[in-house]
């Protein structure tokens, strides 16, 4: 069987350790099905990759590869295949419960994949899936804002919790090309910059008092908000904040309980998005993540998107990965790092 290069781990270590990532050879897997099986050109580093290679225990008997962005070209379809063909070039984010996009080749369920962006470079398009799926899936699924109501949605306010983050970079260019009125938050003259650049309207900084910040723009409720950082945190600012019969989405687990009652008399909603629910689960509206990335691909190429890398490392390897994941893991990372071998 023909063979291929894979990085991953047998233990839950530091970045700082030389054994956190290791190449291994194992077989170039054959596609079935729905599925795809493309050669990774690149991919990129998310705090969920963190997650997953720093929080665990004991040793596992076979490496796992993670993962979870890439760019990439189709070469070979399984049999139940009907929206991509061979050397078709595509993005996409992958599934939490398949191996990851850390690989020279990966099989993924054409349904989660969307034809790439045609004027992008790779390593700008191989940053974009992942994020875009989750900002897209939050602002407009979770939080039922209607992307084209350009004119009523220029009443509304969405505060944007970590606007200078992965995600929160592609939902302030979201939220703005819908016409909301956006506040996102950032602490530090770069990251201030960065999130005015992606169409914010105003700026909040997430370590002082959010209430006191947003109500000094002279903002009393906003109506949507998007916490993308330390929910527990925020959850009482985010409470106060939130309008009578609005809604909250958050993409960050909590590690406490977060009292839900406090949203009680103003009737307000709380939404989790996780953007492999539908992959996990093989959900009826799997498909819509296709659908999602066409559009973010078609977004990109006219200019009203920008691609939000901002750190470019080559080639993909050990050493690449493990320079990707330290910076992540500083939490200073403006926009997302990726790693290419165009």
């Amino acid at each position: 069987m023909p063979q291929m290069k894979a990085i991953g781990f047998t233990q839950h270590l530091p970045i700082s350790d030389p054994n956190s990532f290791q190449t291994f050879t194992e077989e170039i897997p054959t596609p079935k099905n729905h599925d795809l099986l493309v050669k990774v050109i690149a991919t990129s580093v998310n705090p969920v990759d963190i997650g997953v290679r720093g929080h665990g225990r004991g040793a596992l008997k076979q490496p796992k590869v993670i993962g979870w962005d890439a760019y990439g070209i189709v070469t070979q379809v399984g049999n139940k295949v009907s929206l991509f063909k061979k050397n078709d070039r595509v993005f996409y984010a992958g599934s939490f419960i398949r191996s990851g996009s850390d690989s020279e080749y990966q099989l993924v369920d054409e349904r989660i994949v969307g034809h790439a962006p045609m004027t992008l470079t790779p390593v700008e398009i191989g940053v974009m899936p992942l994020t875009s799926l989750t900002a897209w899936e939050a602002l407009f699924e979770r939080l039922r804002i209607n992307r084209n109501a350009k004119a009523e949605n220029a009443q509304k306010t969405l505060l944007i919790i970590n606007g200078s983050g992965g995600v929160g970079s592609v939902a302030t260019q979201l939220a703005h090309l819908a016409g909301l009125q956006v506040i996102a938050s950032a602490s530090r003259p770069q990251t201030i910059k960065w999130v005015k650049q992606n169409g914010a309207d105003w700026t909040v900084n997430h370590h002082a008092n959010l209430v006191t910040e947003v109500r000094k723009l002279g903002f009393h409720y906003v109506d949507y908000i998007l916490n993308l950082n330390d929910l527990d945190g925020h959850w009482n600012e985010i409470a106060e904040l939130i309008k009578p019969e609005g809604a909250v989405c958050a993409i960050t687990e909590n590690k406490r309980g977060i009292d839900l009652q406090k949203l009680t008399k103003k009737a307000a909603s709380f939404n989790w998005e996780w953007m492999y629910t539908k992959s996990y689960y093989h959900t009826d509206d799997m498909i819509s993540q296709h659908e999602i990335l066409d559009r973010i691909a078609q977004l990109l190429d006219s200019g009203d998107l920008h691609s939000t890398l901002t750190k470019s490392l080559k080639p993909i390897n050990d050493v690449n990965l493990k320079e990707a994941h330290r910076l992540v893991e500083t939490n200073h990372m403006i926009g997302k790092v990726g790693i290419s071998n165009d």
